[in-house]
């Protein structure tokens, strides 16, 4: 049978915000080489809006404001949703899915809490359910980890996943400027939205953490299993002192497997700024580009980089998916099933290992070294580098630890500010990116 007599696999698209708008352009634009890789011509079916008064560049009669009626028409193959939010894409997904049409979304926060509920729903009807759009935009992350690392353990997936934190950060650590003057200069270049919580707060990369560490583990992680602290309590001085340690901050998202101490395999997934060296890759990701370094005992080290938000960059990977889709529709094939085998249980940040760095106002006078090295100490915490800054009232003391448990290093934080001779602690940042 030839690509021109199969029938055209249909297509909705739902939602025609920037990533709608440009799905649907490259649909047009690149029809033709799109028939060629699928095998099948690709047809827009329809498109639901909010609005469908507003001009949207697509005809008229593709337009409707009633997306469930068109998600279980007979002629659509394939729904695209890229509404966002959670309840109404969740019921319009679970419907399209139930009626037989594959599926291909963005929505990270849908995702983070309900893969598995619509991934039973795709294997029940026996239908794709894509998202590699989901995380990191236009850098294929998801496909990676589900289909080319199959074969091989995975151990470690950690990144940068938000634009909006990494352009603040970078901005911050290049300019001097304060958190609040970057975050208004952000807005005003798109890059945050008039309410930045979801990114700033780290609820976006907690999300997206979640989605990589049920992939990456073959187990089921939501949201809420995801240690999350944003970047809002980030200072000049905070990015000072990590160029002392030949170090940048990061909103870093990490999800990696550990064996506790009695023996038993756990997941930890977390994000929160950390500091990171300058020798490591991702100090070097700058504005608003993502990248996400794996770790898999036979691969090794390996790295994607590239935009990670944007319409045109997003389209391109919901377009993949699509593609992916279309294929299988067309040589009646399946996309891999959600994997869950393993059932890790997700650990608390307490049993997390990691490092801290901890700068603390002391009094300055004889003893002060010998009471905060103690408090360490009594709590198993090893330390790295220990630096005295200035003198007098403006005396500082600069802690660097070794690995260590979390809660060890955070108990000893509360303990340091119950000493007489620690003023204030003014600053807690975990040290990601090393080996010690």
């Amino acid at each position: 049978m030839t690509e021109s007599s199969r029938r055209p696999i249909g297509v909705a698209v739902l939602g025609m915000g920037n990533v709608g708008t440009e799905v649907v352009r490259i649909l047009h634009e690149n029809a033709e080489d799109l028939t060629a890789r699928v095998g099948a011509a690709i047809e827009l079916r329809g498109v639901a809006v909010r609005d469908i008064t507003r001009w949207r560049g697509v005809d008229a009669s593709l337009v409707t404001d009633d997306p469930a009626s068109l998600v279980v028409r007979d002629d659509v193959d394939i729904v695209v949703e890229l509404i966002g939010g959670i309840d109404l894409p969740r019921s319009l997904i679970r419907t399209a899915l139930e009626h037989g049409k594959s599926v291909v979304t963005a929505n990270k926060a849908l995702l983070a809490d309900y893969t598995g509920e619509l991934a039973s729903a795709a294997a029940d009807a026996k239908v794709d359910l894509y998202f590699e759009a989901a995380v990191a935009g236009a850098i294929p992350v998801i496909r990676p980890l589900m289909q080319s690392l199959a074969g091989d353990t995975v151990t470690r997936v950690a990144g940068i996943v938000n634009g909006t934190t990494n352009f603040i950060l970078s901005a911050m650590d290049a300019d001097g400027d304060d958190y609040d003057t970057v975050l208004a200069e952000a807005g005003r270049l798109g890059y945050a939205e008039a309410d930045p919580t979801a990114d700033v707060e780290g609820y976006d990369a907690a999300a997206k953490a979640a989605i990589l560490a049920s992939i990456a583990f073959h187990s089921r992680v939501t949201a809420a299993d995801v240690h999350r602290q944003g970047i809002s309590s980030i200072t000049v001085d905070d990015l000072e002192s990590a160029k002392k340690l030949d170090c940048t901050v990061k909103l870093l998202s990490i999800c990696e497997r550990f064996v506790d101490p009695d023996g038993r395999e756990r997941i930890s997934a977390r994000v929160y700024p950390a500091l990171v060296p300058l020798s490591h890759p991702l100090a070097g990701v700058g504005g608003a580009f993502n990248a996400v370094v794996v770790e898999a005992e036979n691969a090794g080290r390996l790295m994607f980089y590239g935009q990670g938000a944007g319409g045109a960059p997003t389209a391109s990977a919901v377009l993949g998916d699509l593609v992916m889709a279309a294929r299988n529709k067309v040589h009646g094939g399946r996309g891999p099933l959600e994997s869950t085998y393993a059932s890790l249980p997700v650990a608390p940040i307490d049993d997390a290992l990691t490092r801290y760095y901890v700068s603390m106002r002391v009094a300055d006078r004889p003893g002060v070294l010998s009471a905060v090295a103690g408090e360490f100490s009594s709590r198993d915490v090893s330390i790295s580098t220990v630096r005295q800054e200035g003198a007098g009232d403006d005396a500082r003391l600069v802690v660097v630890t070794h690995r260590a448990r979390d809660v060890a290093l955070s108990d000893t934080i509360e303990a340091l500010q119950d000493l007489d001779s620690v003023l204030s602690v003014s600053s807690v940042l975990r040290l990601e990116g090393t080996d010690e």
